[in-house]
C-alpha cells in the first residue's frame, strides 16, 4: 500500500476525532507542518490537546487552530509571539502545561522509544515539579517526567522517498524527529518526494518505519521576527 497521498485532507482521512492528542513538529515558524495544520482546521476537529514547542503565531502554524478555538490544551515550552495564545490562556479559555524545552523533546523521544518515564534535574524546585514524584540519585534531586504518546504526529521534512524515509533541512529538523516517533500514526509533509532507494542511507534522519502517510506540497518561507542594528 502506498504511503503517498495527493493532499493533506486525504492523508488525514479517518485519523481525526474530537478530543484527540496530537504531537506537532516545528520550532517557532521553522519546520512547521502547515499544510496538515490547515487541513485539521478545515475539518473542524475540536477539543484537541497538542504537544508542540510553541503554538505558531496568530495567523500561521498552530495559531490558526487557536483562532478557530479547536485547541483545548497546549503542552509547550514557549508561548512565543502569539497574542491569541496569551489571551486565551490568561482568560481561562486554553489549558496550558508548560515544559522545559529539553524535557518536552525528551518526553516525545521517550514515548517513541517505549520509555514510560524518566528522571531529570530540570525543573526541580519550580512549579514544573509540583505534583510530580521526586527521587534522589547520588545526593541530587530529580523529578519524574512521563513519555508522550500521541494519537497522531504531524511533521514537516525537506525530502522523503516513497517508503517514508525523511531528510530534514538544517534547523528545520528541530522537534520533528521526536514528534514523529511518539505518535501512534505519523503523517509527514515534505517539499519533495523521490523514488525508493535514491536517498543516501547515511543522510536519512528518520527511518520510514515511523511514517505512515506522506504528502508533497508548496510551503511558505516565514521569518518569525526581524532584528535590526543601529548604525555606529
Amino acid at each position: 500500500m502506498t504511503k503517498v497521498h495527493r493532499e493533506a485532507t486525504a492523508a488525514l482521512e479517518n485519523l481525526l476525532f474530537d478530543g484527540m492528542f496530537i504531537a506537532a513538529g516545528g520550532f517557532g515558524l521553522c519546520g512547521i507542518p502547515e499544510l496538515l495544520i490547515d487541513a485539521i482546521r478545515q475539518t473542524g476537529t475540536k477539543d484537541l490537546t497538542i504537544a508542540s514547542n510553541n503554538c505558531g503565531v496568530d495567523d500561521f502554524g498552530l495559531g490558526v487552530l487557536l483562532k478557530t478555538k479547536q485547541i483545548r490544551k497546549m503542552i509547550s515550552s514557549y508561548v512565543g509571539e502569539n497574542a491569541e495564545f496569551t489571551r486565551q490562556y490568561l482568560s481561562g479559555e486554553l489549558e496550558l502545561e508548560f515544559n522545559p524545552q529539553g524535557t518536552l523533546a525528551e518526553r516525545m523521544r521517550a514515548g517513541g522509544a517505549g520509555i514510560a518515564g524518566f528522571y531529570t534535574k530540570t525543573g526541580v524546585g519550580t512549579v514544573v515539579a509540583e505534583g510530580k514524584e521526586l527521587k534522589t540519585f547520588n545526593g541530587e534531586t530529580y523529578v519524574l517526567e512521563t513519555g508522550i504518546v500521541a494519537d497522531l504526529s504531524i511533521v514537516k521534512a525537506w525530502k522523503a522517498d516513497t517508503t517514508g524515509n525523511l531528510v530534514f533541512r538544517k534547523t528545520a529538523r528541530n522537534f520533528n524527529p521526536p514528534a514523529a516517533t511518539c505518535g501512534k500514526i505519523c503523517v509527514a509533509e515534505v517539499e519533495e518526494i523521490v523514488s525508493a532507494g535514491s536517498l543516501d542511507p547515511d543522510q536519512i534522519h528518520l527511518p520510514g518505519i515511523y511514517v505512515h502517510r506522506l504528502i508533497q506540497g508548496e510551503h511558505k518561507k516565514r521569518i518569525e521576527q526581524r532584528t535590526t542594528r543601529a548604525a555606529a
